[in-house]
């Protein structure tokens, strides 16, 4: 005698509240920390990228005669034979209202005009940016330049005190980039914990269903759809929540123009990433259930 086969009713063996159990909030938590771990990633790898890409091929030369007439000649004789050089990208002479404007955030006079600071015998500097990759033979060139035009001046390449910070930096993005790693997995001890724990609880209904004739892939597809809905409810939730407080950090930081803050943004291809992220999510807790469910459904029978 053949027993038909019937179409089951989910909705009938399995109960369709939605968020009842403990694993879309758990889902919505780990979805959340992802997002934000995966944004704090992309937007310091890209600040490392901006600081090494400035520092590699830049050093100011550090004028520091006494004399202050003989500074400013001396600079702009340096910049003017800088520039003419062809390993020399651009050479810029760095003015004093600039050098006062930035001490004057250090000393509580945002415009820099202060008679503490007009009284400070300070240096003259000049940027020069280097052209291609042979910053090592450009080093010896300009070294030669600066003692026949400065003698005495300091040459300090931006790479030996930025350097470090740029590569914290980039530390710190690989650290966030692990989270995001470990917390995928996370997700998915939890997917499979959901599935083992939904056959334990409805063995009885399975048992019944293998004796009307449903096939393991009939019975997977019935609980995987039910933690399919479920996840797809946290990861939505955490989601949400995730892009309310990007939203919020980034309309804060917009008023950073300056700095090392300034350079860190996630970019086009950064909300790429975390726009599919949920997607992915979603996709990789259907299969991971799925794959539980037929492995856990072989060893019943």
């Amino acid at each position: 005698m053949i027993i038909p086969r019937v179409p089951i009713q989910h909705r009938r063996l399995l109960p369709d509240r939605r968020l009842s159990g403990p694993t879309p909030w758990v889902i919505a938590i780990l979805m959340m920390l992802t997002l934000l771990a995966a944004a704090a990633g992309v937007g310091l790898a890209r600040s490392a990228n901006a600081i090494g890409s400035a520092i590699a091929g830049r050093v100011t030369v550090q004028i520091v005669t006494p004399n202050p007439v003989t500074r400013a000649e001396q600079a702009a004789a340096l910049r003017r034979a800088a520039a003419a050089q062809p390993f020399v990208l651009s050479a810029r002479a760095v003015d004093r209202e600039e050098l006062q404007a930035t001490l004057g955030q250090w000393f509580g006079s945002a415009d820099g005009d202060d008679p503490v600071l007009n009284s400070l015998p300070l240096p003259a500097l000049v940027d020069i940016d280097f052209v291609g990759e042979n910053r090592s033979r450009h080093m010896e060139q300009l070294r030669a330049l600066v003692a026949a035009e400065a003698p005495g001046a300091r040459i300090i390449p931006h790479a030996e005190w930025l350097g470090p910070v740029a590569q914290l930096i980039a530390s710190l993005a690989w650290i966030a980039g692990g989270l995001v790693l470990l917390m995928t997995l996370a997700s998915a001890a939890v997917v499979i914990m959901t599935a083992r724990a939904a056959l334990g609880t409805h063995f009885a209904t399975i048992e019944m269903l293998h004796l009307i004739g449903a096939t393991d892939r009939q019975i997977t597809r019935l609980f995987q759809r039910r933690i399919a809905i479920d996840t797809a409810y946290g990861i939505a939730l955490g989601s949400v929540v995730a892009a309310a407080i990007l939203l919020l950090i980034g309309w804060q930081w917009a008023g950073i123009t300056s700095g090392l803050a300034a350079t860190a943004s996630l970019g086009p291809t950064g909300w790429a990433l975390l726009l599919a992220l949920p997607l992915l999510a979603i996709a990789l807790a259907a299969l991971t259930a799925r794959q539980t469910l037929l492995a856990a459904l072989k060893k019943i029978l």
